[in-house]
């Protein structure tokens, strides 16, 4: 069985960590799938510190550090480096398609991946859904069909 790679943006993780009732049963799917290796969440290392802090939300404490470090050291998180041909396509979807900077880096790094999927609650992002990239980049919010487990006994 080939293991889906899907793209997790840092808004992803930020609402599974803060058990914000809208997003956790959403993200708590997809992880699911993550560690039964049927996913791959593929992130870039901007979201190692962006993970800490939403703007106008209280920052993480400084108490879930290790909780947060060993989260992405799991097997089924890839963290992709900013390199220079990401931060190029990022600063062009900026100017061509308008997307906010920290987003364009996510979204490039998406694309340099040649990612099929991305996850993000960000309503902006998800209106650029089949728009970009070759293949055509889906951007919805996260979420993955349980598998149901029969009780034989």
């Amino acid at each position: 069985m080939a293991i889906e790679k899907r793209y997790w943006d840092s808004d992803a993780f930020l609402g599974f960590f803060k058990e914000e009732p809208d997003k956790v049963d959403l993200c708590e799917g997809v992880l699911e799938a993550a560690e039964d290796g049927r996913i791959l969440l593929v992130t870039s290392a901007l979201t190692l510190a962006e993970v800490l802090y939403v703007q106008k939300q209280p920052k993480l404490p400084i108490s879930k550090r290790k909780e947060i470090d060993d989260f992405f050291k799991q097997p089924y998180i890839s963290v992709q480096n900013v390199t220079r041909n990401i931060a190029d396509m990022a600063r062009d979807l900026v100017w061509d398609h308008n997307i906010r900077p920290k987003d364009a880096i996510h979204v490039a790094t998406a694309l340099s991946c040649k990612l099929k999927k991305m996850n993000t609650f960000d309503g902006e992002l998800i209106k650029k859904s089949g728009l970009l990239g070759d293949p055509r980049l889906i951007i919805e919010k996260p979420h993955e069909k349980t598998q149901r487990k029969l009780d034989l006994d």
